[in-house]
């Protein structure tokens, strides 16, 4: 039986119990809900993959609770303290070397010579991990390849039963996960969009180089499958029209002649989009499902801003479907 904890004192102290006891815990931050578990503890980590059915290769960012923590296990140069005294805390994960005598787990970093970490928003999520006072392997709390959750609900849904808690920080304020920069090496490359946009990161440190595309067989950092964040109906992209066995997922003004729909911002405000993307297609899924439908009909999103991070997400959720 998953425990709901409310996010006061005595719900903090009892999910850090847990994650120092080597469970796995939920938690809410401002981007999407991580599931937890002592990223210095191999038992716990390998506890982690095993609930979310993710593949070996795929490393986890370890959170920590302010920047001072985060240099105790990676090595900063004076780009990341510069960015981590701009965007931190917030959701953007800094890729560093690793710090000779770390005491991360090897299999969070996926056995790679350096490490993803980041300091989150959320008050929650800070006061637990004060108080586990340790590094936190958390990606998003969802079976791999599924849509990343944005409430403690999401979460029971999908992984009640096979971890400890959730610790219930009410609905994510961002919406998607954590923007990935690349700082082990010159000039920076932008793993993964997200929260903090390529262009505020490009105003402090100069032109960002940008991952291929496609599958990485090891990747650099986490979230850079090509299929993930998949409903398990197919999603068509960009749609101009949408057909009588398909749900919409529509950005401005829904397309006509559709059934079922959820609208990600009527009023076409990306930041609004963002926060209810996961959550339209856990919805669209599940109705069209019920329904019967074929698929899952996206409306375009402009590619600026938040926008990246959004397109980033839907291109994943509409690639072929590989093993793991």
């Amino acid at each position: 039986m998953t425990e709901r904890l409310a996010a006061d004192s005595a719900g903090i102290d009892r999910a850090a119990a847990l994650l120092c006891a080597g469970a796995l815990v939920a938690f809410g931050t401002e981007t999407v809900y991580g599931l937890g578990a002592d990223a210095t503890d191999d038992r716990a980590v390998a506890a982690l993959f095993a609930a979310k059915g993710r593949p070996r290769f795929n490393p986890l960012i370890c959170h920590y609770a302010d920047a001072e923590a985060a240099w105790r296990d990676v090595v900063p140069d004076e780009r990341a303290r510069r960015v981590a005294a701009t965007f931190w805390p917030g959701p953007l994960t800094l890729v560093l070397p690793r710090r000779a005598g770390s005491g991360v787990s090897l299999l969070a970093g996926a056995g790679l010579d350096t490490l993803a970490v980041r300091v989150p928003a959320h008050p929650a999520a800070r006061a637990l991990l004060r108080v586990v006072a340790r590094p936190v392997a958390a990606p998003s709390a969802n079976r791999s390849g599924g849509v990343s959750p944005t409430s403690a609900a999401h979460v029971l849904a999908e992984l009640g039963g096979r971890i400890a808690a959730v610790l219930d920080c009410g609905p994510c304020r961002v919406g998607v996960e954590s923007t990935v920069l690349d700082l082990s090496a010159a000039p920076p490359v932008l793993l993964r969009p997200g929260g903090i946009t390529a262009e505020a990161l490009a105003a402090l440190l100069g032109p960002l180089a940008t991952a291929p595309a496609g599958d990485c067989v090891a990747p650099r950092g986490p979230g850079l499958l090509a299929s993930h964040y998949a409903p398990s109906l197919p999603v068509r992209l960009e749609a101009a029209t949408v057909a009588e066995d398909e749900a919409l997922l529509a950005f401005g003004p829904a397309l006509p002649g559709a059934g079922t729909v959820f609208n990600l911002s009527e009023a076409e405000d990306l930041a609004e989009a963002a926060a209810r993307l996961f959550a339209g297609l856990r919805t669209l899924d599940a109705e069209g499902v019920w329904r019967g439908l074929r698929r899952i009909a996206a409306m375009p999103v402009p590619a600026h801003g938040l926008g990246a991070a959004i397109n980033d997400r839907l291109r994943r959720a509409a690639a072929p479907r590989g093993p793991g």
